[in-house]
């Protein structure tokens, strides 16, 4: 009979629960341990079986426990957002409702696992005294600005302050902003409109016209990532330009990128993350417009090539492109641009598809060589990168090349590869370094110190200027949903425009209007923009009428900093207290998807450095160390989903099997972070390991037995298996090598078993070592064995470094760095005594005898080399 998993997983679920078992507070006395996942986003779908990789942080949280630290454990739910939105829509109930629905379902999925939470710190995005803080720190990026001098945010309070005193012409420039300048009397004369106007360049929440990813059917705005999975369900996708909220991330770029060298996270999301930052360094470059007052700014990182630009491309949603068109081709280019509209930016740049393009009927002048060159639009330039323009040097870039090619454009070479004639006709691209050539006055320099002339040159002209770009955008920041969270902004128009104002932190948390219709309005507006008695407001400090903001925010503001949050979760007087932070932070082990590696971990590092610049938190980056789960595949191959068909239920196991062997198994299958394949027959094996531990202390009629169980200690041999079981199973827990701990713990349970007794002091280390993994019925079984209270304030077993390594090694023996023999010899022998073995083996002797031995190599416990 087997153990009866499913009355001791219940009894020691409800124990932990009646006795708070897992619940926390903050110890100076102390040392501390963050543990968390990322939280769930509860869909209607409830768990699936890769969720069970919550039981690693689990296991990682228990040891660290019994080893003595105070251990935060949390977990919340993530649950704004278009998922949910449709969820509810489909099923034609409130999305309040269908996500508190869903929640219920996964935290009693998550407690029949026995995950060691503590609820107490449980947080929900959707919660008012939750979405009040991620309001109050939007409130906070839009009441500050980013000093580049100083490299920090500051309230934009100091601005107003220094502009007030000696007007703005001595500010930097707002990044590629044309912009007028006030004298402090003008400053004191503008309108409030005006004075909105010129502070939105600096601050660090703004509104702004951009491309976005827009869906008729769900009528919103998608996140860039959100595109692909909507266009397999078949909806429509088009690029267009609206007015929205952007968060100026790109301040952070440089200090995004650089504190990357602190964190220990796996080296593929590091790359990720500079790739995304995309750092570059070269010129901006001005190009006049041939008859026009018009000027193209464009950036490059190959200023040296600037002799071989022979046309310009702009994107098609550069805001020149209408103005500069002729009306010759204006036909041509608007129905580009409106093919363009359906492609997404993958589509765009993806380097083997044909080159589209269409002729402005507008000229640029080189600065350089001084001629006219073609002004074209093409799909393949993004106005989300660089200045949405580039000077296309078609001899010396693989795209421009091809484009050139494909509609008869000019090539010119200006760059000369080593042994090649300046003169041969170019056949593709050459984009490497080399001699400057057909250059003007740089020509024959190389190409390191042309680019360096060139950029000089630039400056003195006043044509250009030293440059450094990020591929990173700023963070568009606004939804067309209800379900999300409202912006503390309204709109006010005294007499000279409109202008956004924030709310009083006194007022939030802002909330939804309770509606009976919250489904996409159709009209590009979120849903509620038509419910005009929310919408309609007054000023609260003028008593003017105004509008609220009706946008929502992204799902990817709550999760910015829930983090925070489950530090001091019922503080209704400040984010987090300065106490609870400074304790905790920063998170000392953070599991995730990879799949989140430029965006919620992109994201959240933004946030964190905005309130460290604020004082609010004291580290510099959330994260210490991060590692992410592998992808689970369902037994019809495939990562598991729905729409495969391939989705495998934990709740079937956990009913069949039980919590602790499917943690256990789960865990057994191979590498945590390896992608590996799910295989249902193979949680009996582990089931069975589960059952032969029990044997030993419990009979078939589950009475406690311990005849087996003596007071005796261990024999050598055991002793010895016990001890590097120990060590093994720690260290593995530590660097989440569970799969190695478990195939451990089965070794030293082979090892207990063939003993004709089993050693008390052995069979309870092998109880805790299980308990991490396997929690209800390490419980029972320390009960039984007549321990008092739980297993989880038991402390973990220590071991004997000399114990974990064997008495004896295998010597290699070496002539001339060849293998002639192995010994088998005691363990820490001296020099001398290794060259005395040595020499004492036929093999050995038969290849030096006779020879004069000029050195002998010994590498202490490996190996003896003699070179003769």
């Amino acid at each position: 009979m087997p153990y009866p998993f499913s009355e001791i997983e219940q009894k020691w679920q409800e124990y932990w629960r009646s006795h708070e078992t897992f619940r926390v507070h903050l110890d100076p006395e102390k040392p501390k341990y963050y543990v968390m996942d990322m939280f769930a986003y509860p869909s209607g779908a409830g768990l699936h079986m890769g969720h069970v990789h919550y039981a690693a942080a689990d296991i990682v949280m228990r040891m660290k426990r019994m080893q003595g630290l105070n251990v935060l454990h949390p977990t919340g739910w993530d649950a704004f957002g278009l998922p949910a939105e449709q969820y509810a829509v489909k099923n034609k109930l409130h999305p309040r409702i269908t996500t508190e629905q869903n929640i219920a379902a996964f935290r009693r999925q998550l407690d029949s696992l026995g995950l060691a939470f503590d609820w107490s710190r449980e947080v929900d995005t959707t919660d008012p005294n939750y979405f009040k803080w991620t309001q109050w720190i939007f409130l906070k990026f839009f009441n500050s600005y980013y000093d580049i001098n100083e490299n920090h945010a500051k309230p934009i309070e100091a601005l107003i302050s220094h502009i007030e005193s000696h007007g703005s012409d001595n500010l930097p420039a707002a990044p590629g902003k044309k912009q007028r300048h006030y004298s402090a009397s003008e400053w004191k004369n503008a309108s409030n409109k005006e004075r909105a106007d010129f502070l939105a360049n600096y601050r660090l929440a703004y509104i702004a016209d951009a491309p976005v990813n827009w869906c008729p059917e769900l009528g919103t705005v998608l996140a860039n990532e959100e595109v692909a999975e909507q266009e397999e369900k078949g909806f429509t996708v088009v690029r267009r330009n609206m007015r929205q909220w952007m968060l100026r991330i790109t301040a952070y770029a440089d200090r995004l990128l650089r504190d990357l060298d602190t964190l220990e996270w796996p080296e593929s999301t590091l790359e990720m993350q500079r790739n995304w930052i995309g750092r570059s360094e070269g010129a901006e470059i001005e190009f006049n417009i041939a008859h026009s007052n018009e000027t193209i700014r464009v950036f490059t990182t190959r200023p040296d090539t600037l002799f071989g630009a022979t046309y310009m491309v702009l994107a098609p949603e550069h805001p020149v492109v209408s103005t500069i068109t002729s009306n010759e081709h204006r036909n041509f280019v608007n129905q580009y641009l409106e093919s363009v509209r359906r492609k997404s930016d993958l589509e765009r740049t993806e380097l083997s598809k044909d080159k589209t393009g269409v002729f402005t009927g507008a000229f640029a002048i080189n600065p350089a060589t001084n001629k006219q060159i073609p002004i074209w639009i093409a799909d393949y330039v993004l106005m989300s990168y660089g200045t949405g323009a580039i000077m296309a040097v078609p001899g010396h870039d693989e795209r421009d090349f091809e484009f050139a090619e494909a509609f008869g454009l000019e090539i010119k070479r200006v760059v000369q590869a080593p042994g090649v004639s300046a003169d041969e006709p170019l056949i593709k691209a050459f984009s490497d370094e080399g001699i400057a050539v057909n250059s003007g006055f740089i020509s024959d320099m190389p190409t390191l110190p042309a680019k360096e002339r060139m950029i000089e040159w630039l400056a003195e002209q006043h044509k250009g200027t030293r440059a450094i770009k990020y591929k990173l955008r700023d963070w568009l920041f606004s939804r067309q949903r209800y379900w999300g969270e409202p912006f503390p902004i309204i709109y006010v128009n005294d007499g000279d425009g409109e202008y956004p104002k924030a709310l009083s932190e006194t007022m939030l948390p802002v909330l939804l209007p309770e509606v009976e219709s919250y489904e996409p309005s159709g009209t590009g507006e979120s849903p509620l923009a038509t419910i005009s008695r929310w919408v309609n407001t007054k000023d609260p400090e003028t008593g003017i009428p105004a509008r609220r903001e009706t946008n929502t925010m992204p799902q990817w503001a709550g999760s910015s900093w829930y983090y925070l949050r489950y530090l001091d979760p019922t503080n209704d007087r400040e984010l987090v207290s300065k106490v609870a932070e400074h304790y905790w932070m920063p998170v000392d082990l953070y599991i995730g998807g990879s799949e989140h590696a430029v965006t919620h971990l992109l994201y959240s590092r933004f946030w964190h450095k905005f309130l460290f610049d604020l004082g609010i938190v004291s580290t510099p980056e959330p994260f210490t160390r991060m590692v992410h789960q592998g992808i689970i595949l369902g037994e019809t191959g495939g990562k598991m989903s729905k729409s495969l068909g391939n989705v495998v239920n934990p709740d079937e196991f956990l009913s069949k099997y039980g919590a602790d062997s499917l943690r256990t198994y789960y865990m057994f299958l191979g590498s945590f972070d390896a992608m590996k394949p799910w295989d249902s027959k193979g949680i009996i094996g582990v089931h069975r390991f589960l059952n032969r531990i029990w044997r030993m202390a419990v009979n078939e009629d589950s009475i406690t037995d311990l005849s087996r169980i003596t007071s005796d200690y261990p024999s050598e041999a055991l002793d010895r298996e016990l001890h590097r079981t120990i060590k093994k199973v720690g260290e593995d827990i530590e660097k989440l090598r569970l799969n190695t701990a478990v195939s451990a713990m089965m070794i030293l349970l082979n090892a207990m078993e063939e003993a004709d007794t089993v050693p008390q002091v052995a069979y309870e280390a092998l109880i805790k070592l299980l308990s991490p993994f396997a929690p209800h019925i390490a419980e029972e079984l320390w009960q039984r064995l007549g321990n008092d209270g739980t297993i989880f304030n038991a402390l973990w077993p220590s071991y004997e470094e000399a114990k974990t390594v064997d008495d004896s090694i295998t010597l290699i023996l070496q002539v001339n760095g060849k293998l002639r023999d192995k010994l088998e010899v005691p363990r820490g022998l001296s020099k001398e005594d290794l060259d005395r073995f040595a020499r004492t083996s036929p093999n050995v002797m038969k290849h030096i005898d006779g020879k004069e031995i000029k050195k002998v190599i010994i590498v202490p416990d490996k190996l003896v080399n003699i070179v003769a």
